[in-house]
């Protein structure tokens, strides 16, 4: 067993992407034997929540937006003033 936490961290991290992978094989397998009406449906339902996923996350991220401007992290700027500070 090894002592050092780098290698440790590398061996623990290589594990769970052998798990990770694992059990992502073993769910396609699970889908692969639905019906075709049966995987329309779990399409729809992970493309539903997905996109519920990424309305949290730009939610999340227009209210972290929101609290640096009230407390002076961010100012407002022009289009122009923008794009001239993206072209420096």
């Amino acid at each position: 067993m090894s002592h050092c936490p780098h290698v440790d961290a590398t061996t623990n991290t290589m594990n769970q992407t052998i798990v990770q992978k694992g059990n992502f094989n073993r769910v396609l397998e699970m889908v692969e034997s639905l019906s075709s009406s049966e995987q329309d449906v779990l399409i729809e339902i992970v493309q539903k929540r997905l996109r519920e996923k990424r309305r949290k996350e730009i939610a999340a991220s227009i209210a972290e937006a929101r609290t640096e401007y009230k407390t002076g992290k961010t100012q407002r700027v022009t289009v122009d003033e923008l794009m001239a500070e993206l072209d420096e």
